[in-house]
């Protein structure tokens, strides 16, 4: 990259995303950086996340210091070449805020999503990227929506068209869910693809969603390229009930912070705004009755009402599971003796969560099996 001068820009993580804290750096100045490689510590509202470097060279100034907040695209700081004269950086730095006054009203209304009717009711859903010939489908866990995947879409998107769905019951979609079981949400995923146009994409599925993205790939198997596992359901029977009920039932703060701090390894990650967010959707009309329909169908007995564990054989595309070691709600262990072609990753420092925690590997896991395929 001799000769060329990048800029590291405030990225904007989720829809609601318009500013952000500098925590700390973990490089210095005149330090060698890797694409790819964790440089900067940003605070959200929501969470506390790593943000790569986005060429490999040096990291020749550090514009932004600790505790500096900025707006989502404000230049933090800038990688070059050695090569690069220290007055072509501090040139390049003037340009860049001149060129980008107002960015952050930009970069707010960058983020849109959109709808879509499947069976006559509406699919909220959010698309990033315009590259790859197949694209990526993410697939959220009950009680979740399109937003748990802040940190993996815009860095996927980079190389991919992504699309991230609300599910029936959830976030700006439908609250009519039918049946509310695996098979209902499997079908509500290929009438979204069918409403799209999409003929086959990379499944992505977390806890709920894994369950549906690996019966999507054994139900319609043209219509998977590849299948990512996060802390899937239907690999066992085992399950944290007692959270699933708590979510559920949770109508206080209070209430709401002790569960979902029970989705993480480190229980502290759990926002004001996390928790906020949650309360306003459960207060939504339907919600309570979706989510109650949902649970009777997939949990029974307090256990997981369907398994799909001895039909993995079945799946004729790459799978892999990505699973928190520190999983409380669906036990890790899930993951042991699963057929030799599917690939298993624990990560420690992880809960249920691990695509929230560990973003970047978890990122990087995907785009290897995409590649692989």
């Amino acid at each position: 990259m001799a000769g060329e001068v990048t800029a590291l820009t405030m990225p904007k993580w989720g829809l609601a995303m318009t500013e952000g804290k500098v925590v700390a750096w973990n490089v210095e100045e005149g330090a060698q950086v890797a694409a790819g490689q964790g440089i900067v510590e940003v605070e959200t509202e929501k969470i506390t996340n790593v943000c790569e470097a986005p060429v490999s060279g040096v990291l020749r100034k550090r514009v932004a210091g600790a505790g500096d907040t900025l707006a989502v695209g404000a230049l933090m700081g800038v990688i070059a070449d050695a090569s690069v004269s220290g007055n072509e950086i501090e040139r390049f730095i003037q340009e860049f805020r001149a060129d980008t006054a107002g960015a952050a009203a930009t970069e707010g209304e960058a983020l849109r999503t959109s709808s879509v009717t499947v069976g006559g009711r509406p699919i909220r859903y959010l698309k990033m990227g315009e590259a790859g010939e197949v694209p990526v489908l993410l697939i959220h866990g009950l009680g979740g929506d399109l937003n748990n995947w802040l940190f993996n879409q815009p860095a996927l998107a980079q190389k991919h068209t992504v699309y991230a769905l609300d599910l029936p019951g959830h976030g700006g979609s439908t609250k009519e869910v039918g049946s509310g079981d695996v098979g209902a949400m499997t079908a509500a995923v290929i009438g979204f693809l069918d409403a799209l146009g999409v003929e086959r994409v990379h499944l992505v599925g977390h806890s709920l969603g894994g369950a549906i993205a690996l019966n999507a790939a054994l139900e319609h198997p043209r219509r998977a390229a590849t299948v990512t596992l996060i802390s899937p359901a239907g690999l066992g029977t085992e399950v944290n009930v007692s959270y699933i009920e708590g979510f559920i039932q949770a109508e206080r703060r209070k209430e709401m912070k002790a569960v979902l701090g029970r989705l993480f390894a480190n229980p502290e990650t759990v926002s004001n705004e996390m928790i906020n967010n949650v309360l306003k959707y459960k207060r939504l009309e339907g919600v309570t009755a979706a989510l109650g329909t949902i649970a009777a169908a997939i949990f029974r007995d307090n256990k997981q009402a369907l398994v799909l564990r001895d039909r993995l054989a079945e799946v004729t595309v790459p799978v892999q599971v990505i699973w928190g070691k520190q999983d409380s709600v669906i036990p890790p262990s899930q993951a042991v003796a699963l057929p030799a072609a599917i690939s298993v990753h624990l990560l420690s420092g992880a809960g249920h969560m691990a695509h929230l925690e560990q973003p970047q590997e978890v990122n990087k896991l995907i785009e290897r099996l995409v590649a692989s395929a």
